[in-house]
């Protein structure tokens, strides 16, 4: 089967740049309407002790949070790509109560899924002094080194959204990047047209250990994948590299300039956008349409107070399990 393949720059309201002036550049405001549902809420959980992965959002009359989080979904899906919600008054609440009340608004969104093949559906993002290497299953999530670009889960069926709750923050870094691929592609149509068939093309994946043992340890798929409409990526550099050093094949050609071509694209100045996590804050982004990235960051002493985010991942098709 011949693989579809877009010859066209694209343009939407996905199509921007750093300077590119979005609305309210991504800020959706939770005001008291919807702090004062939230505050029901959290008055009923805990009269009514739930783990938070056997909550539903249709328990709860939520009229308010359900309409704002429906402007949410469509700002992801047909506006910028992403969106940063201010905020849950989570110094009002233990940090069970406001992982829960994330839970309830994420599951408004759409449906969550599981993060690891053992069905993991609330990932807490910290840093355990591991380093990430080939087929050692270490996530960069789990570090507290520098990121690039990259989707979640690229290897295998990649979740629609990412949302990233803010709990603590590090003392300096872990600044979140955001970047459109619809302007990369144009850029790649512009600089590298005769890279883009490689990235229609299988390249080897590291799978992170995320599957049952004795398994194989990597996956193939495209990088590019365009369905007549929506141009999705699976990018993420890092694991093809180990993904190559696990099945022991020697990278082509093509891919090493793909590879190359995509990290000078990605990088270029004044393409991603930077933004400051705060407590409190929920950070929701497009996982097909948009990389996302954070810088290496430095942490505070006391574990307490250590950057501490939770993650979600929303699928809109396939059943809520890891391999969908």
């Amino acid at each position: 089967m011949q693989t579809l393949m877009r010859k066209e720059r694209l343009a939407s309201p996905m199509t921007w740049v750093a300077e590119t002036m979005l609305p309210h550049d991504g800020l959706v405001k939770l005001e008291a309407q919807h702090l004062d549902e939230l505050r029901a809420v959290a008055r009923e959980l805990a009269a009514n002790p739930l783990p938070a992965e056997a909550i539903r959002p249709g328990y709860f009359e939520m009229p308010a949070c359900r309409t704002l989080m429906a402007a949410v979904r469509k700002q992801l899906n047909e506006g910028m790509g992403f969106a940063i919600i201010d905020r849950l008054p989570i110094d009002e609440f233990d940090v069970e109560t406001g992982k829960k009340l994330y839970w309830i608004l994420m599951n408004i969104i759409g449906g969550t899924v599981a993060q690891k093949w053992d069905g993991t559906m609330l990932y807490d993002v910290t840093d355990t002094k591991m380093e990430t290497a080939a087929g050692n299953g270490v996530r960069s999530s789990k570090t507290n080194a520098a990121q690039g670009y990259h989707v979640d889960n690229a290897f295998n069926l990649p979740p629609d959204f990412v949302a990233l709750f803010c709990l603590q923050t590090a003392v300096e870094g872990g600044i979140s990047g955001l970047i459109s691929f619809e302007t990369v592609y144009n850029r790649l149509l512009e600089r590298y047209p005769d890279i883009l068939p490689r990235l229609y093309q299988p390249f080897y994946y590291d799978r992170q250990r995320e599957h049952a043992p004795g398994d194989v340890l990597t996956h193939q798929k495209p990088m590019v994948e365009y369905d007549g409409n929506t141009i999705a990526f699976n990018f993420s550099p890092r694991i093809i590299r180990q993904g190559y050093e696990l099945a022991g094949v020697e990278m082509d050609a093509g891919a090493k300039a793909a590879l190359a071509a995509l990290r000078e694209i990605t990088e270029s100045p004044g393409l991603g956008k930077s933004f400051g996590f705060e407590r409190g804050q929920i950070q929701i982004v497009n996982n097909r349409q948009l990389g996302h990235r954070r810088t290496g960051y430095t942490d505070h002493a006391d574990p307490a107070k250590r950057r501490h985010l939770v993650r979600i991942w929303i699928r809109n098709h396939g059943r809520p399990f890891y391999m969908g």
